[in-house]
């Protein structure tokens, strides 16, 4: 055998030993990919599961919400009407009150003099 048929050889053998290094590396990867797989659909099995039941609490949130923006609006409505109507019967009564306390206060006055002279 000569010098180049031995590298030729051992070439080879460096060739196979290489592929069957290769080959086993790939079985590696084909049996983590395999269980990556099931992971991934036991998470998606346990999940979903969640995720409608976040949308439900979503969607009733939202209700909650739409409902209370109502009950607000009502609120701002009924304290504008409350604030008119109080500043109308404010203004309605007050002069016949200020007057009235005149009146009366006039009235003691002059009941008090009316006294004082007899």
């Amino acid at each position: 055998m000569t010098a180049g048929e031995l590298a030729l050889v051992i070439a080879t053998v460096l060739c196979v030993l290489g592929f069957t290094a290769l080959v086993v590396a790939l079985v590696f990867v084909i049996r983590s990919l395999g269980e990556l797989r099931a992971a991934v659909e036991q998470l998606t099995a346990e999940t979903q599961p969640l995720l409608a039941e976040l949308r439900t609490s979503v969607d009733e949130a939202r209700g909650d919400l739409d409902r209370f923006d109502k009950v607000l609006g009502s609120a701002e409505a009924i304290s504008t009407s409350v604030e008119g109507a109080s500043r109308v019967a404010r203004v309605a009564l007050s002069a016949p009150v200020i007057k009235t306390v005149a009146i009366a206060s006039g009235t003691s006055r002059a009941a008090r003099r009316l006294r004082r002279q007899r």
